[in-house]
């Protein structure tokens, strides 16, 4: 019975830790000990895990194989737990924004950050675009409407013409869960008529927004990419952030398809599809806001809202080749979103443009913060990207090892990416070591389980495991191992991560990575039905991602270039506290430098487009 003997890593207190270049830091590269599984196999597999005394041997030998027990479990670790990523509010001063007020209207923001957007060129709209591949953007949608040259109700109708083309047998793409085309055409109506009377609401109005179906939106069920939980828990009206994208006129056209209970990295869901990547629709297009990422790929909206508890937002947006944003924790509300991991979890942004990041985070950001006095209230800058180009003595901090982690096409993207920033804006990069990563993952993975299960338990116990995908009942099976313990250590980690990202802020501005460690991989029959186990993909998925989520920070992707089969590759931005403001001047300034790489995705709907 040695499988049951377990002895854990023995932690230095966080101040004695090294973070230079010359620490003797071990990194640790994820060696998962888990075989693909999918079809019979995984069906297999769950039949084993939920045998009474089987099942709990079994997954106390994979926890022990992937070093759960090692790194965390029976760790000794010094530090006391931190129970949640709130972040403090600290005067750091941020280049080139404009500091808003705190009580400016969703509708006002977004005037704001229009004003601080550079003077683009007019759109001539002629049926082609003018120089290569380019998605509209909101400011092109919101001129095509002030002008004439086209319409809400007119978008809306080719946004149903090319939702019923995408969701036919020959593409079948599933980017949607679920969709009101009479709501739809309702909200199109009434915008066409505020432009018409030269009376629209905001840049937004008229504009298509996709919603992650873990977020509430009239008059959609929310069913967390199940077939039962919005029977369990009915939508009783608009979350927060959805609330303030209606109030700005947007047109919000359904709940996009997600990995069942954001439960995955793949996008792939067997009850209502597989979302595939336009770029290559025999790929997956990352997950779990999957849906969201793929319908602003595919020009169908210019933004969706998703929900980033592990990467949900950025990983899938690195996948399709869009902007993803996730701001500090906090700085958006989690209102009516689905309470599936209370301390890992908000909703994110996924935008054709970092413009149009900035457009949607203005209308969505949650000022003042909720339930904080107002002395603690973080003040909330928006970036002047007009000066981009002026802004000096930037620090991107790298850590070698783990930027390397990747395939070898992401990793050269991703540094001729840092160069040509550097060389172009005179900025610096700055060698550092982030301790401790491997141990950040699976501390951030046992939380995320944690959390899900205990948020899960009174509705599980109200259906039957036939109801709920194979895929997602060994993760369900796997969440509920993890013991008091495991959560406790787990937050241990935490407050040491949280250090340690402090002291790295003190000498750089921003921690720059790839996004991912691997581009969309292949979508396999054997998934369609039954979903997946990939846990080898899964976590060269993630391995950049978790910082943003567990220690609350803002983080943001966006394109720099493609692999050899023509997959996008992100390059990820993850910030101080209260930070979005450089970010997005970072992502614009990544923008502009690699823009002349995009190509067009194999599946693009052009709505702008003169017939």
């Amino acid at each position: 019975m040695g499988i049951f003997k377990a002895t854990g890593k023995v932690y230095k207190p966080a101040p004695e830790v090294n973070l230079g270049s010359d620490s003797d830091e071990f990194y640790i590269h994820p060696e998962v000990k888990a075989p693909r599984v999918a079809g019979l196999l995984v069906k297999i597999f769950v039949w084993i895990l939920e045998l009474p005394i089987i099942g709990p041997m079994v997954l106390y030998i994979l926890k022990k194989d992937n070093l759960i027990h090692k790194l965390v479990s029976f760790a000794e670790i010094p530090e006391s737990p931190v129970f949640t990523s709130t972040q403090n509010w600290e005067d750091i001063p941020e280049q080139n924004v404009s500091l808003t007020k705190p009580e400016l209207s969703p509708v006002e923001r977004v005037r704001e950050a229009m004003n601080c957007l550079p003077a683009s060129l007019e759109s001539t709209l002629t049926g082609e675009f003018s120089s290569g591949f380019k998605r509209w953007t909101i400011q092109d949608f919101h001129r095509a409407y002030a002008t004439g040259e086209a319409s809400p109700l007119m978008v809306a109708t080719r946004f149903l013409s090319a939702v019923k083309e995408c969701s036919g047998p020959k593409l079948n793409m599933a980017f949607f869960i679920s969709y009101d085309a009479d709501d739809i055409l309702k909200q199109a109506e009434e915008s066409s008529l505020r432009y018409q009377q030269g009376n629209p609401i905001s840049a937004l109005d008229g504009v298509l927004v996709a919603i992650k179906d873990e977020i509430d939106c009239m008059p959609y069920p929310t069913t967390g990419g199940t077939k039962w939980l919005h029977k369990q828990r009915g939508c009783k009206g608009d979350a927060a952030c959805v609330k303030q994208l209606r109030a700005c006129g947007a047109i919000l056209v359904g709940k996009t398809n997600m990995h069942e209970l954001g439960a995955g990295t793949s996008g792939i869901n067997p009850h209502y599809g597989s979302t595939r990547n336009p770029y290559n629709t025999n790929r997956v297009s990352g997950g779990s806001s999957s849906g969201s990422a793929a319908v602003v790929c595919a020009g169908l909206c210019p933004v969706a809202l998703g929900v980033d508890g592990g990467g949900s937002v950025r990983m899938p947006a690195a996948l399709c080749g869009v902007v993803g944003f996730k701001p500090t924790s906090g700085r958006l509300s989690n209102s009516g979103v689905l309470p599936l991991n209370w301390t890992v979890g908000m909703p994110g942004i996924l935008a054709a443009t970092v413009e149009d990041a900035l457009i949607a985070y203005a209308a969505i950001c949650n000022q003042p913060l909720q339930r904080q006095p107002i002395y603690s209230q973080p003040e909330l800058n928006f970036p002047l990207l007009a000066t981009t180009h002026t802004m000096s003595n930037i620090k991107f901090a790298k850590y070698d090892k783990w930027f390397n982690d990747c395939t070898e096409d992401i990793r050269n993207c991703c540094d001729q990416a840092l160069q040509l920033l550097n060389k172009h804006y005179g900025w610096k990069t700055v060698n550092v070591t982030v301790p401790e990563i491997e141990e950040m993952r699976l501390a951030h993975y046992v939380t995320i389980g944690s959390e899900c299960t205990a948020s899960l338990y009174k509705l599980l116990e109200n259906i039957k495991n036939t109801e709920i995908g194979w895929d997602a009942r060994v993760a369900l099976s796997v969440y509920g191992s993890f013991s008091s313990q495991d959560y406790i250590n787990a937050q241990r980690i935490r407050n040491r991560q949280m250090y340690f990202h402090k002291e790295i802020f003190k000498m750089a501005d921003v921690i720059v990575t790839p996004t991912t460690g691997v581009t969309a991989y292949p979508i396999q029959n054997d998934a369609l039905e039954s979903g997946e186990l990939d846990y080898i993909n899964g976590a060269a998925l993630v391995r950049f991602s978790i910082a943003g989520n567990f220690l609350g920070l803002p983080a943001i992707t966006v394109m720099v270039g493609y692999d050899q089969a023509g997959l996008p590759i992100g390059l990820q931005f993850i910030g101080r506290p209260w930070s979005e403001a450089t970010l997005l001047h970072l992502a614009f300034a990544v923008q502009a430098v690699c823009s002349k790489s995009y190509a067009k995705p194999m599946v693009f709907y052009d709505l702008l487009k003169k017939v």
